[in-house]
């Protein structure tokens, strides 16, 4: 019987669907770990998390199988290999994580606890697995809980029962705010209850609008913290492990610093956008640059992510359009070194009202009219993305997409949104860190007053509450679901509240034609919080 192991840990960023690209760089890895004893792979990994119905179809589950196999034969003389894919038995399909060693698929673990809620809904795809037992590696008794198996007691307590020595848990974890803390707890609830070490292993990088953050780290059986892996980055850790009479003990190994606050929220932004390009095979992108906090926000995003050889920003100014704006956009642009084009839309804007101006006749000019510039804007960035191919951002962050303050088919125009779940009142805080790094964000762009710039004088509190009032209501509205009269409570005008709560429900139909994006609070438009368009339902205070 062993006394020593060596494990690896690989927090890599696969791409769901790419399995022989996968398959590539779990090979280059391992190539460089064959002294160890033990790799682990994150949740699913050769089908890349979460594949969504691409397991529904027959053809990609056989595809992983094989691709699995075929890593197995490579390695025929070790290391042994924990791999994730999904694993069909009979009518059965499972979450699973295959055990490989000799030069085959020595066996397999399917994961007990499948989450139906928020972003996740396993269940539609996924049957469970009975309770897993132990694998045996080098004689020692490994428990492999599959990610949502550690979030209740009864996995890990079953593995301990029928004998596990360590827990190595594989996941595919999304990110959201300060969740880093709330794993840890997790993890220390079943480190207690078992009396054993666990290695929390999370994948890293973009999907869609998921982030995965890493963050894996080991536990021992102490509690004490033996390994702090970092935040958005992928890495490869290799872990030591010794058996006394008081059981395995990991090494003790480096603890990363993660990133806290506006420095998280930014990294999870900019590695959500930077796979989401990249992975989709876009050249690069384009965005309106308009002189406001948002736009440059997202253009510095971008920068941070792709390059500034890979950022276009276009100014499209009208009669509107302030000087100071016209100024600040061109400022932004060349501090960011990015390219910057200036587009007029007087002649298209002016097209379409004579176009429309028999039909308007007699009625006076209104919001219609400020929309037209807005899709004149977006037609004009489609026309570019078109041309060149760089895919369009937009920038509507969650307090407007909140209460329906964007255009449909105008500003809402385009691919992704880095900022798409991040509030208004975030914003300007993310901007102010963002230029400590160096001031790539002209302060007047930070201190002016918001404005759409549609009219003449126009401030976006002409319709809109003050945005650290407007933050406080969504918050209790839409991340907290609090009635009417528990906001009001906090402070607020009880019809001013209701006025939000109308414009919310109000504004879902244009939120399901929205660009995807980033995910970064607990309930984020489109995965998590899932309301109907049509809605009679309103709180009654």
């Amino acid at each position: 019987m062993t006394t020593s192991l060596t494990i690896a840990l690989a927090q890599l960023n696969p791409t769901v669907g790419a399995i022989d690209a996968n398959l590539e760089k779990a090979r280059t890895k391992l190539a460089g770990l064959r002294d160890v004893d033990l790799v682990l792979f994150p949740e699913l990994y050769i089908a890349g998390y979460p594949p969504e119905d691409l397991v529904l179809r027959p053809s990609f589950v056989t595809a992983c199988k094989e691709a699995v196999e075929k890593l197995a034969a490579e390695f025929a003389q070790g290391p042994a290999i924990l791999m994730g894919l999904p694993w069909r038995d009979g009518e059965k399909l499972h979450n699973s994580v295959a055990l490989l060693s000799g030069g085959r698929i020595e066996t397999v673990r399917h994961k007990y606890d499948l989450p139906n809620y928020g972003v996740f809904d396993e269940k539609r795809v996924f049957q469970p697995g009975p309770a897993p037992g132990p694998l045996s590696v080098k004689g020692v008794r490994i428990g492999v809980p599959i990610c949502e198996d550690i979030w209740t007691e009864e996995v890990c307590e079953t593995l301990e029962e029928t004998g596990a020595e360590i827990l190595l848990s594989p996941n595919g974890s999304p990110f959201e705010r300060n969740k880093d803390d709330v794993r840890l707890n997790l993890v220390v609830a079943r480190v207690t209850e078992t009396n054993l070490p666990l290695a929390y292993l999370n994948q890293v990088g973009g999907q869609d609008e998921l982030v995965f953050d890493g963050a894996s780290f080991v536990l021992n059986a102490d509690r004490t913290l033996a390994l702090q892996m970092p935040m958005f980055e992928e890495a490869i850790a290799v872990t030591h492990w010794t058996k006394s009479g008081e059981g395995w003990t990991c090494r003790k190994g480096e603890i990363a610093k993660l990133p806290e606050r506006e420095e998280e929220t930014w990294k999870a932004c900019v590695l959500g956008l930077r796979d989401y390009v990249l992975k989709n095979r876009f050249p690069g992108v384009v965005l309106g640059m308009s002189g406001g906090i948002d736009s440059a926000v997202v253009a510095t995003m971008a920068v941070d992510a792709l390059g500034p050889e890979k950022v276009h920003c276009v100014m499209l100014p009208y009669a509107y359009t302030s000087k100071d704006s016209l100024v600040d956009a061109e400022d932004c642009a060349k501090r960011l070194g990015v390219r910057y084009d200036v587009v007029p839309i007087k002649q298209p804007v002016e097209g379409f009202l004579s176009a429309l101006k028999p039909m308007f006749a007699g009625r006076n000019s209104d919001i219609t009219e400020e929309n037209v510039q807005s899709r004149s804007r977006g037609v004009i960035l489609m026309a570019i993305s078109n041309k060149f191919g760089s895919m369009v951002l937009t920038t509507g962050n969650k307090s407007e997409m909140s209460v329906g303050y964007a255009t449909l088919y105008g500003d809402m125009n385009g691919g992704y949104n880095p900022i798409k779940d991040v509030y208004k009142t975030e914003v300007y805080r993310l901007a102010e860190w963002r230029n400590t790094l160096g001031e790539v964000i002209p302060g007047r762009i930070i201190t002016k007053a918001p404005t759409a710039e549609l009219r003449e004088n126009q401030k976006d509190q002409d319709s809109l509450p003050p945005y650290d009032v407007l933050d406080d209501i969504l918050d209790g509205l839409v991340e907290r679901e609090q009635t009417v009269a528990e906001i009001a409570a906090r402070g607020h005008d009880v019809a001013l509240v209701k006025r939000v709560q109308h414009m919310l429900y109000v504004a879902e139909y244009k939120r399901r034609q929205a660009a995807p994006g980033v995910k970064i609070t607990r309930r984020n438009f489109g995965r998590d919080r899932r309301y109907p368009i049509t809605n009679g339902f309103r709180d009654k205070p």
